[in-house]
């Protein structure tokens, strides 16, 4: 194989297409283990290259043209594109030892620059041109639902410091809001090119349907017309959905994309298309509204991406109240204990300035219910779920639809050993918002640890499927589906997708599974960790387990792999 060094020109040798090509399969591939930012990156100083513009690919360009910083950039002070640089250098080289080993060109950024090197690798031939596929995105930033949870975590967990070290001034000011602004979203009638009465009933129609499926999201304010300058009362929207539609005798196709009016860029798209028969297209109608509204709106969606770009520095109220908000999701991604009271605190002075923030009050639920759950000194306290029914309950007060409040609820019973009605509100849920994957990751949780393990790992995995940000708490429930199915190579590897590190559940898990598996060193690994760190826990074992299994013979099974990890567990 050629040194990367010695392949490399302005214009370079190999075809330019079969470099674009590669340059697909790679931000197309899973083991590409890079940020939005990082494809966008990737994407900039190649097409640059490859259209003879290598000499102005610098540290200010890609900072201004890619990453959005002002015209003052100063890459001698801001070592961002340095930084980032060195984070893709690493994903390449990772890609290129998993799933691009026996990739035809091999793309670099060699250090000291920012020029990317094309090589052609071993015996192989230049791969074609690859077909457009249809529902593809075509962002320039791939969307976060996309991303790894560990690049979600170091992405999101600076939001924990931030909302929790903001000035008491903030918390205890008065206000005369009883909750803060939410997104606003714009959906735009689709353009219609053609000019056809037909195209324009399906544009109408599509509207309504993707208006309808976004508001069943209720953290979002959905507009479907643009306030009128007169009318103050109502801030402009921050997103916008627009598209096109085009017919022709027997095809559709819809173009979609969502802008940030902020700074008037494109941070997702994606093309639908399909047969105009009138019995498939309505069917294909509604799964497109669904498509729209997962992509955009879910938890780690691409509207949550662009919130965690926004400048914090002297924020207004309401929006430092929602990135609570945040700070809670990016704790949920690692379930990090130590994390956990400053998100508490941060929602809980929330809830004090905005009493009527209905999300805020079910998010703090969820949080007492993560106090019930791991508790302190090994067992849970009563306390923490009566303030997780209460919090749920003024969640549900004040919005009967509102989804965290209806999660937290469906937890605090679960733990309260009202499994049946856990359940039943999980189905009656759902049936609310389909398209809340953190919702069915949850409702998908609470069937399996009941005991129902084949439908409730389905729909964990379906959800992960549609947003891989997903909490690591879900990969560890993964890791238990492949455990109670006896793949425990399986199982090591979901717990190992999503470490927590500072989560004694997580290592609990891992004892288990090592334990069943017979990896006796990496089972009492797991066990001198546990016996370490959560001395306490250790001695309530049989508890901690009997409260997240419902099955008496599911307790017993991963009661009898701690034994065999080591652990000692009283008959």
């Amino acid at each position: 194989m050629n040194k990367p060094e010695s392949s490399f020109t302005a214009e370079p040798v190999l075809p330019a297409e079969s470099c674009r090509a590669q340059l697909g399969l790679i931000l197309g591939s899973a083991d590409f283990d890079a940020t939005g930012r990082e494809h966008r990156f990737l994407s900039y100083v190649v097409e640059e290259a490859l259209s003879g513009r290598g000499d102005r690919i610098k540290a200010y360009t890609i900072a201004v043209e890619v990453f959005g910083r002002g015209q003052s950039f100063d890459p001698q002070t801001d070592p961002i594109v340095r930084i980032e640089a060195g984070h893709l250098r690493r994903a390449l080289e990772r890609y290129y030892l998993t799933s691009g080993q026996r990739d035809p060109i091999l793309i670099t950024i060699p250090k000291g620059g920012y020029v990317p090197s094309f090589a052609r690798q071993a015996e192989t031939e230049l791969a074609p041109l690859p077909a457009p596929l249809v529902a593809q995105p075509v962002s320039e930033r791939p969307t976060l639902w996309r991303t790894r949870p560990r690049v979600l975590a170091a992405v999101l967990m600076p939001l924990v410091a931030i909302v929790a070290s903001l000035s008491v001034w903030w918390w205890w000011a008065p206000s005369t809001y009883t909750e803060p602004a939410r997104p606003r979203v714009l959906v735009q009638t689709f353009d219609n090119p053609g000019g056809t009465q037909a195209a324009g009933v399906v544009a109408s129609g599509l509207k309504e349907e993707i208006v309808e499926q976004l508001s069943k999201f209720r953290d979002l304010l959905v507009m479907e017309s643009a306030p009128k300058p007169e009318d103050a009362s109502l801030a402009p929207p921050r997103f916008v959905v627009a598209g096109s539609v085009t017919l022709s005798d027997e095809a559709f196709q819809l173009r979609v994309r969502l802008i940030n009016r902020g700074n008037g860029s494109v941070i997702w798209a994606n093309t639908y298309d399909g047969p105009l028969k009138v019995s498939v297209f309505r069917d294909a109608q509604k799964e497109i509204a669904h498509s729209v509204s997962q992509n955009l709106a879910q938890v780690y969606g691409v509207i949550f991406q662009a919130d965690e770009d926004l400048d914090v520095s002297n924020a207004p109220d309401d929006w430092v109240a929602y990135g609570c908000t945040l700070s809670f999701y990016a704790y949920r991604l690692e379930m990090d204990p130590e994390r956990r009271p400053a998100v508490r605190t941060c929602l809980e002075k929330a809830v004090d300035r905005f009493p009527g923030y209905a999300s805020a009050w079910g998010l703090l639920s969820l949080v007492y219910v993560d106090d019930y759950r791991y508790g302190v000194d090994g067992r849970p306290p009563a306390s923490a779920l009566e303030r997780a029914f209460a919090a749920a309950r003024h969640a549900a007060a004040l919005d009967p639809l509102n989804m965290p409040a209806r999660q937290a609820k469906m937890l605090a019973l679960y733990f309260d050993r009202q499994i049946d009605a856990a359940l039943a509100l999980g189905e009656e849920s759902l049936k609310l918002n389909p398209n809340d994957t953190e919702f069915l990751s949850e409702y998908g949780e609470r069937l399996a640890v009941s005991g129902q393990w084949t439908k409730g790992c389905s729909m964990i995995a379906g959800a992960r499927q549609l947003n891989p940000g997903t909490s690591a708490d879900y990969e560890a429930v993964l890791a238990l589906c492949s455990y109670f199915g006896g793949d425990y190579a399986q199982a090591a590897n979901w717990l190992k997708k999503a470490p927590s590190p500072m989560n004694p559940i997580y290592h609990l898990i891992g004892a288990a599974i090592n334990g069943e598996a017979g990896n006796v060193a990496e089972a009492h690994r797991e066990s001198e960790w546990l016996q370490q760190n959560f001395p306490a826990l250790v001695k309530n074992l049989r508890g901690q387990v009997s409260m997240r299994l419902a099955r008496p013979q599911d307790v017993e099974t991963i009661l009898g792999s701690l034994r065999k990890a080591g652990l000692v567990i009283p008959d």
